[in-house]
């Protein structure tokens, strides 16, 4: 039997397609953007042709693209270039660090950093303005904490965004200030926004600028699609992310998810407008609470180091439940930012409640972080078909002992339940949350099978580890689920969507560490290779 040459034969001895939990021998022969068979070297050497490109490894392992089920790609973007405070130690050192980056930067009008983690830092203190001002008296800038949920800016930013002593908090947001009543420094929440505002005040060539250096990291690290999600600190970029694909840039699959925010007239133009195979609107995105480390995060019982708080909700818990059931009517799935115990609660509510309104259809709705919960939801997840859409290096990133003497002993059992949720037949779907957390699937991965704490040595919750191979589908057919693309991606099979990643060692033959050191070899999407370190061999 003759068959139409391939574009590309792909071969190697550890092909990892998904649809089992081992990788092995194999070949795939690509025709345009699709997988148009796989099977033995030998079995599809009759689609090799004058003009097919062979691709042929080894030991290297071949894999579905990986595909990010949460992060943000503007926000992303400018931490690409920006200051990351993750590894001081203490707020001198931060602001050693932003002095050094601020003095190699003297074009930047705004001072932008990441990642800083007062939990790390000697006197686990939260940081002032006045540290910033002696380093950058004229200069604004803007600090985001590593969760991203409060940022520590100086006077000058303060000044252009109008932050006075008279300045009241917003609506779910604190101004925090000292004894004087100045502000000093600190905005939790939505008192963020005035700062975010100026400081995020990018040019369309700026952005256009900013999204180009995000793709080629994307490309870089193997993720072949992303899912964008609504953020506190948005940046509009729509006509960006549209511009790149009409002019065949476009290197990722892009989901995107504006907010959930009761105008559906707009969220109904937006997905109209965009539902192409490589930008979509996927469905609406909100928050619920904040962090732990912050006491924003809505707990069902006070905190344990705080028990005048347990949080609060981002909205009322009627207006939440409300602009689900009305956009779970029209067809959309829904996302919802919920960390505390109390949030993923509601969440679960609000779903159930678009349920009994609505009928039950597949809508695929889910719940993003999904840190502290209590046992009792923990099935809800399976029964409501709500997605798990976790990122495991979250456990690692906040010091353990502090998130813990947040919470308390009683609900610290009961937290980033990745295996237990599983095994109650959740759908898992994995994320970096970039650029609250790098952009390296790998780490994801390496932290969902080990379970590693902040302290680098000790497993938190061993028992909630899971297999590498459980935790490659949750970056890969995991989040292709949680789009309604199963039926094109997330998996390497004959009549799929020519997306794959190989990386330059089998990742089944080795150590977990070994998860960490290894690095992507090529990048395919659409079935055309947008970025390679390895040398092409014809045969």
């Amino acid at each position: 039997m003759s068959h139409q040459a391939a574009d590309i034969l792909i071969s190697g001895k550890a092909v990892f397609t998904g649809l089992s939990d081992r990788p092995a021998p194999a070949c795939m022969a690509i025709r345009a953007n699709r997988i148009v068979a796989v099977g033995s070297e030998e079995e599809l050497q009759c689609y090799a042709g004058e003009h097919t490109k062979v691709y042929s490894f080894q030991d290297q392992l071949i894999l579905p693209g990986f595909h990010d089920f949460h992060l943000h790609i503007m926000q992303g973007a400018v931490a690409l270039t920006s200051v990351n405070l993750f590894a001081a130690r203490s707020e001198e050192e931060a602001v050693e660090m932003i002095r050094q980056f601020a003095d190699a930067n003297r074009e930047n009008p705004w001072i932008i950093g990441f990642m800083w983690d007062a939990g790390y830092w000697d006197t686990r203190q939260l940081p002032t303005r006045h540290s910033l001002d002696r380093i950058l008296p004229d200069r604004p800038a803007i600090l985001f904490h590593a969760e991203g949920h409060h940022a520590w800016v100086n006077t000058k930013a303060l000044e252009i965004a109008g932050i006075t002593r008279e300045t009241e908090n917003p609506p779910y947001g604190v101004i925090r200030k000292d004894e004087k009543g100045e502000p000093n420094g600190i905005l939790f929440e939505k008192a963020m926004g005035p700062v975010v505002r100026h400081a995020f005040d990018f040019s369309h060539s700026r952005k256009k600028e900013m999204f180009s250096r995000f793709l080629a990291h994307a490309k870089s690290l193997g993720v072949t699609s992303v899912h964008d999600l609504h953020g506190l600190k948005t940046i509009d970029a729509y006509d960006v992310f549209e511009e790149c694909e009409a002019s065949g840039k476009l290197t990722a699959r892009l989901h995107l998810w504006p907010a959930l925010d009761g105008d559906l007239e707009r969220a109904k133009q937006l997905r109209a407008r965009y539902r192409s195979d490589r930008l979509r609107v996927s469905g609406l995105k909100q928050f619920i609470d904040g962090v732990i480390t912050a006491r924003t995060a809505y707990m069902l019982e006070p905190y344990a180091d705080d028990p005048d708080t347990r949080g609060e909700t981002s909205f009322p818990p009627e207006t939440i439940k409300k602009w689900v059931v009305d956009a779970d009517k029209e067809g959309f799935s829904i996302r919802f930012h919920a960390i505390g115990d109390g949030a993923i609660r509601l969440a679960l509510d609000a779903f159930e409640e678009a349920q009994r309104s609505n009928g039950k259809r597949e809508l695929r709705h889910s719940i993003e972080h999904v840190e502290v919960i209590h046992p009792d939801d923990i099935p809800r997840f399976s029964e409501l078909g709500v997605t798990a859409s976790m990122q495991p290096d979250h456990l690692a990133m906040s010091e353990r002992g502090g998130y813990t003497d947040r919470i308390g002993a009683a609900r610290e059992k009961y937290v980033f339940p990745i295996r237990t949720l599983q095994q109650a037949g959740a759908k898992l779907a994995f994320g970096t949350d970039f650029p609250i957390d790098v952009l390296h699937p790998l780490l994801q991965i390496y932290r969902a099978v080990t379970r590693i704490d902040s302290s680098g040595k000790t497993a938190w919750h061993p028992h909630e580890r899971i297999s590498l191979a459980d935790a490659l589908k949750a970056y890969t057919s995991g989040p292709a689920y949680g789009a309604f693309r199963e039926h094109e991606l997330g998996t390497l099979e004959a009549g799929k969507l020519a997306d794959l990643v190989v990386l330059d060692r089998n990742l089944f033959d080795g150590s977990a560490d070994e998860i960490l050191e290894a690095k992507v070899q090529l990048t395919m999407v659409d079935g055309s290779v947008v970025y390679e370190k390895v040398s092409l061999r014809d045969e």
